[in-house]
């Protein structure tokens, strides 16, 4: 369980990268139906940290805090500075034990230099990831996403991605219930479909459509129906193709994929939230039956719909209960 959480303060940090990690593990919202996690921000060597804006933060804990966290999470700070041989040590203990370790944006880099990157998948903001993949052949850099976990190691991609990678940790281990707690609190999408590549910038930006938004908010209504190509393009007065391209240009992903993505959103909290047999919930979901449900659910959660209410379900019950 999800329950003490580290955010280590680095020289030079990035005030938005960190106080994104903040904003999602240090605000007690358990009055919310929410969680409320044991926060920590330390650093090598306690006092005054610069950040990258040039003001300095006081930090007054040292890294002992970080011998038993479930969460050692690291912000973005200046590529190439050296990073402190306590932090490195405290990060490859948390390896070695299974904690979890999250970066944000060039936090990468510090995992990295610490060495728990050789061998994982991992991701940065666009602008360093060539970088990133130079300096460390051994990890397979990917650009394209909004971040990567590989092995309780989660790397977010630039910026406000962080709130991604954040808010993916907090529903992995708590559910999608308190995922979106969290979420509402912060006025963002509980998961954002699509990938960094969007953002990207190129000598032709991709043509953008208000229209998007009402199909899309016309897709989520509609997630127990068959959901052609056909019907949405029409909604959308484009034909299939411009339809599809324009869809991918401006969501980062196909249509059949963000609605899929969709179903297994609502599919996790009906199995969290109700007790409605798991045909049933494929039914609403649009999956059409539990064995197609539970493919999807092992494909993209690597569990069962079954094992995830085991899980999940009484917890989610009981955060919409104290949050009705």
């Amino acid at each position: 369980m999800l329950r003490k959480i580290v955010l280590l303060a680095l020289p030079h940090v990035a005030p938005f990268e960190f106080g994104v990690v903040c904003e999602v593990f240090g605000i007690d919202r358990s009055e919310m139906g929410g969680p409320a996690f044991d926060f920590h921000i330390a650093t090598a060597e306690p006092g005054p940290v610069p950040t990258s804006l040039g003001y300095d933060m006081v930090i007054t804990e040292g890294l002992d805090c970080c011998a038993d966290a479930d969460l050692i999470a690291v912000a973005a700070h200046a590529i190439g500075e050296p990073v402190h041989p306590e932090v490195v040590r405290v990060l490859r203990e948390a390896e070695a034990r299974g904690a979890w370790i999250l970066s944000v944006c060039s936090g990468a880099f510090v995992l990295a230099e610490a060495g728990i990157l050789e061998g994982r998948r991992a991701t940065t903001h666009w602008m360093h990831a060539e970088r990133l993949a130079r300096e460390n052949p051994g990890t397979a850099v990917d650009p394209d996403v909004l971040f990567v976990e590989d092995r309780r190691v989660i790397t977010g991609a630039g910026t406000a991605a962080g709130i991604d990678a954040c808010l993916h940790l907090v529903r992995t281990e708590l559910g999608a219930a308190s995922a979106n707690v969290v979420a509402r609190r912060m006025v963002v999408p509980p998961q954002r479909s699509g990938g960094q590549s969007q953002y990207i910038a190129a000598p032709v930006p991709p043509v953008r459509s208000d229209s998007f938004a009402a199909v899309t908010e016309w897709m989520i209504d509609h997630l127990d129906e068959e959901l052609p190509v056909e019907e949405l393009a029409r909604r959308a007065l484009m034909s299939p193709r411009t339809f599809a391209r324009r869809f991918r240009a401006d969501l980062g992903t196909t249509p059949a994929a963000w609605l899929n993505r969709q179903r297994l959103l609502r599919a996790q909290l009906l199995l969290e939230e109700s007790d409605l047999g798991l045909d049933r919930v494929a039914a609403e979901t649009g999956f059409g039956s539990a064995a197609v449900m539970r493919h999807h659910f092992v494909k993209v959660l690597q569990t069962t719909p079954a094992a995830y209410r085991r899980t999940f379900g009484q917890l989610g019950q009981q955060l919409a209960e104290q949050s009705a």
